[in-house]
């Protein structure tokens, strides 16, 4: 198993990519704790896990409040005995468009995307420290290597996590962390419609839209959760041990256009 005996906490756990990731680094060895925001899917997650003779713990956190930020990342090191790996993974859309912007969903987007991945890993490095080192994973996005037409809002939140991973994976390789990102691309999951059909268009917006994203994918489909969970694996475990400071596309060869 090639987590075993890793103490991991993943962010945005509940659904989508994250509870792909939980049930993979729990499959892999992990003791793993799940933070979220939603309770209930939080639980039956849990269930799930424990019923499957995982060994999880879960954490209610809002991320995009500060004390929320720094406090999970302390409790779940209580709850583990430490920290090995902290995939930061939660995220928000956001504003679609940069026109009469709401500065309040501004806020809060950037307060997801970006500075609850920065508070983490601010507060998550002591504990690293003191297991020898570790793995620090953010999710960004293809459309943080390349910009985004449809989501410029977001795009320009996920180039600051491309920037930060490229940064912090300096500052932190003298204490054994590395620091990298994931880029997806369109991933099946609840949140896709909402990047696809923001601007009001509805049915025939979300169409549209999805009809121009498989056109832009090389293989012609959009990705599964697990292919990202897969790739934070990779990231998270000794297979990568000399990789630090990568934007790594999952996205079925979009960004190779």
């Amino acid at each position: 198993m090639r987590l075993a005996g890793k103490l991991a906490v993943i962010t945005a756990a509940a659904s989508g990519m994250g509870r792909a990731g939980v049930e993979l680094f729990i499959r892999e060895g992990a003791r793993v704790v799940a933070v979220d925001v939603d309770p209930g899917k939080l639980e039956a997650l849990v269930a799930e896990m424990r019923g499957k003779g995982g060994d999880v713990q879960a954490i209610v956190a809002d991320l995009t409040k500060t004390e929320d930020c720094k406090r999970f990342v302390d409790e779940a090191a209580a709850l583990l005995g430490g920290i090995d790996i902290l995939w930061n993974h939660a995220g928000t859309p956001g504003p679609a468009g940069v026109e009469n912007l709401d500065l309040q969903a501004y806020e809060t987007s950037l307060a997801l995307n970006v500075t609850s991945g920065i508070l983490a890993s601010g507060q998550v490095i002591g504990h690293m420290r003191k297991r020898g080192g570790g793995s620090i994973i953010f999710t960004a996005s293809v459309s943080g290597i390349v910009g985004s037409m449809l989501s410029p809002i977001y795009s320009s939140q996920k180039f600051a996590v491309v920037g930060l991973t490229m940064s912090l994976a300096q500052r932190f390789a003298p204490d054994k962390v590395r620091v990298n990102a994931i880029c997806p691309g369109p991933i099946d999951t609840a949140m896709l419609p909402g990047f696809l059909a923001r601007d009001g268009g509805g049915a025939n917006e979300l169409a549209s839209n999805t009809q121009k994203i498989l056109a832009a994918i090389p293989m012609g489909r959009v990705g599964r959760p697990e292919e990202i969970a897969h790739a934070a694996l990779w990231l998270a475990s000794d297979d990568s041990s000399y990789v630090t400071g990568i934007a790594l596309p999952v996205d079925g060869g979009m960004v190779c256009r």
